[in-house]
């Protein structure tokens, strides 16, 4: 019976994506890694839920009528907004905010999963994707700051990133807030315009920044976008202030800043928790260049309050095609003391850093690191109805001895069967015929050393003369057989990468 109903096409939502196992694998081990860490430093893993009411999403609840922009949101049966988590931040805030009778204070956690943007998707740009967060709530100290700098470094070592392939930058909002307020800026929005102008400078420089923070600027595109429309005087005070002499240590930095002076109160109490930052991240065993003072950093423009981290991958990664890509920040964070206090309405001082999983893995890829095929399981293969029973209580066996085990389900002969095996990646495939069954043997067949053979041998005569990695055991020695093989497969994964 058909339907004249149209079919749907299978395709995936824009901005989502299919992973298979490689990425799986790889994205878990990853996170695995990066909690242990975590849990050293003393953070306890927290999940929240996927969905969190819209209002305590804050900043990204642009429309009480329809919450959609930013985030994808539904409204419930009792007429209340939900929201995909855009964030881990904002969810830890809440929980906080709701337990802060009972938690410990100051209370750290670290947490992992995916989270949301409805944003519009482009390449490498998702709509769903990993991140990986560590947090502590209810310290004002800047030697929490610090640890998170200096966990995020361990963090990213354990990811895989060796010396010299990732710095985390580190400044301080008030810089800013200072420069501001000595120079007369005094409107929210020029503020915020002018902030965002300054985020910008590593891509357009002083010239482009200079635009923004002035009338504006037209891009190559024909694009004009307005600017901050600031003063003659505070855009001279910003500009000296970017193009401070950055050479030298971070004190160094820190005290040349502190003798030029024009940074306010705001400012000089920037300058002052910077330097504790800088010697407690020396005293926490940073290395030497993992983490460095750069007062250019703004990032999270409507959300952190004082210190600013920005973790920026230096790895070189190239395209598909071998031509150089930039992945740039690869993971950010800060102190944000306001957050849990939009539940409170008491001060609650905060700081935390999050990596994006998803990114990391990507650029990990694009930097010739992709991860091996996992390893399948060891498939059995039988020729009929009658040999089933033995089949399946074979695989059994494998499985009960450790290893991953299945049997081949489908209805093909033993051509279509072997190339099953090998599309599921299995290190050997374990052969039961009649004559098998019969005698109480079973046929092995090394699938690894097979490919490793037909690759090395053009002749494809020669390879079944050699009939490589195949032999007939007694179902006694099967287990022994497959462990053999599985071991030096394993041995030879670990010598290749």
């Amino acid at each position: 019976m058909t339907s004249d109903a149209p079919r749907p096409e299978a395709r995936a939502p824009r901005g989502f994506a299919d992973r298979r196992a490689r990425d799986l694998v790889a994205e878990r081990a990853l996170i695995a890694r990066v909690s242990e860490v975590y849990e050293r430093w003393g953070f306890e893993p927290l999940e929240t839920p996927a969905f969190e009411y819209a209002d305590a999403l804050g900043k990204f609840l642009p429309d009480a009528d329809r919450p959609n922009a930013g985030v994808f949101a539904l409204q419930d049966d009792d007429d209340q907004w939900m929201a995909l988590r855009y964030d881990h931040t904002a969810p830890l805030a809440r929980f906080a905010a709701e337990h802060r009778q009972t938690l410990p204070k100051p209370f750290r956690r670290y947490a992992f999963g995916p989270v949301w943007r409805n944003e519009k998707p482009g390449p490498g740009r998702f709509r769903e994707f990993m991140q990986c967060d560590a947090d502590t709530v209810g310290s004002d100290r800047p030697e929490s700051d610090a640890e998170i700098v200096a966990m995020a470094c361990e963090g990213l070592t354990a990811a895989g990133l060796g010396e010299g392939q990732a710095v985390l930058r580190v400044s301080d909002r008030r810089l800013f807030d200072g420069l501001f307020d000595e120079g007369g800026v005094t409107d929210a929005g020029q503020r915020l315009t002018a902030l965002r102008a300054v985020d910008k400078y590593d891509r357009l420089g002083w010239e482009g920044v200079r635009d923004l923070l002035g009338a504006g600027r037209l891009d190559e595109s024909g694009d004009y976008t307005k600017g901050a429309s600031l003063s003659g005087g505070a855009i001279e005070r910003i500009e000296g202030f970017l193009k401070a002499e950055q050479a030298g240590g971070w004190t160094d930095r820190i005290d040349r800043l502190a003798s030029a002076g024009g940074l306010g109160a705001a400012g000089e109490a920037a300058l002052e928790s910077l330097a504790r930052i800088g010697a407690s991240v020396t005293a926490l065993g940073a290395p030497a260049g993992a983490v460095t003072f750069d007062p250019t950093v703004v990032r999270g423009l409507e959300y952190y309050t004082a210190a600013v981290f920005e973790a920026e991958l230096l790895l070189e990664t190239t395209d598909e095609k071998g031509r150089p890509v930039r992945f740039g920040s690869i993971g950010g964070g800060g102190r944000y003391d306001d957050l849990v206090a939009r539940f409170t309405g008491e001060p609650v001082p905060a700081t935390g850093f999050s990596f994006g999983v998803s990114r990391l893995s990507a650029a990990l890829r694009a930097a010739g690191r992709a991860p091996a095929e996992p390893r399948g399981p060891v498939v059995v293969i039988v020729f009929d109805d009658a040999g089933m029973t033995h089949g399946l209580a074979c695989a059994a066996e494998i499985r009960r001895a450790g290893l991953a085990a299945e049997v081949y389900l489908g209805r093909a002969g033993l051509k279509a069967q072997m190339k099953y095996a090998d599309r599921r990646g299995a290190p050997a495939a374990v052969i039961l015929g009649g004559d098998e069954i019969e005698n109480g043997m079973a046929t092995v067949k090394d699938l690894d050393a097979g490919r490793a053979m037909a690759a090395a041998l053009a002749d494809n005569a020669a390879w079944k003369a050699e009939r490589p990695g195949q032999v007939t055991v007694p179902r006694t020695d099967l287990i022994a057989t497959l462990r053999r093989i599985i071991e030096e497969t394993s041995r030879n994964l670990v010598v290749d990468s």
